[in-house]
Formats: C-alpha cells, structure tokens, sequence
C-alpha cells in the first residue's frame, strides 16, 4: 500500500484489490484521511485494549457496618477489627445504625455510637460524610487513607 493522494474510487479499487475496507481516519480537514485495512481486526483491538483499561481501573468496594442503637463494647470491637481491615485493603465503609420501633427515640445515642467509631479510625480513614439520619438509619461514609 503507497501513501498519497487518491480519488475516492481509486481507493475504494485498492481497497477491494486487496479485500480490505477503506475506512475513513479524519475527515475534518481539506482532503479526508482514509486507511485501508480489515475493519472487523480494528474493532476487535479496539474492544480488546478497552477490555484491558476497564480491568486496570481501580474498583472501589463499598462495606457495611451496622450497628443497633445499643450496641455493646465487645461487639464495637469487634465491628471495629473488621472496619480496620476493610479500610487496610482500600475498601470504603458505610457505617449506620438502625433504628427498629422505638428505639428512634435514641438518636443521640447512635450519633455518640457512630463518632466514637469514627474517633477510633481516624488513623485509617478520613471521613467523606458526618453522621446524618436518612429514614430509620443513622449513616457515616469513610474512605481509606491512601499510603
């Protein structure tokens, strides 16, 4: 294949010549740039490096923590060592406190609940959203610190 310029059925004949397709690259300047090659092998590549981009991208995993309004030392803790984990392997964490029935009443408590946790990470994380009650639950949002 020679570089230059041709006439349109020029190229379209060598493209057909060598069972290849013409496919346009630019067409925005005076004389359109066109390239003969096999079409179907361009898309296939360009789904392949597309394929390849998406899997290096980073995938932000979202964890759940929650936490009843009364919720005792011992299973704090214990949510508390896997929170740390979580957010070591860069996962984010959604922390919230449920309130069934009555216990709504007890907000104040679930808030005290939620910034002691976070109190407790702050070495491990920064805290994307304070506690804020959206329904029945009381959510934080907490993002790893990267290292």
């Amino acid at each position: 294949m020679k570089e230059g310029i041709y006439t349109r059925e020029a190229a379209l004949a060598m493209a057909v010549e060598l069972e290849l397709d013409l496919v346009e690259i630019f067409g925005k300047g005076e004389t359109p740039v066109c390239k003969i090659i096999d079409f179907s092998k361009f898309i296939y590549e360009q789904k392949k490096k597309q394929k390849e981009i998406k899997m290096k991208s980073a995938k932000t995993v979202l964890k759940e923590i929650r936490f009843g309004p009364n919720t005792d030392d011992h299973d704090f803790d214990f949510k508390l060592k896997h929170a740390k984990k979580f957010l070591e392997d860069g996962a984010k964490i959604k922390a919230y406190v449920h309130f069934k029935g009555r216990t709504i009443v007890y907000k104040e408590r679930g808030q005290i609940l939620l910034l002691r946790f976070i109190k407790e990470l702050e070495e491990y994380c920064k805290v994307d959203q304070l506690p804020k009650m959206e329904g029945k639950r009381m959510i934080v949002i907490l993002n790893p610190i990267k290292k």
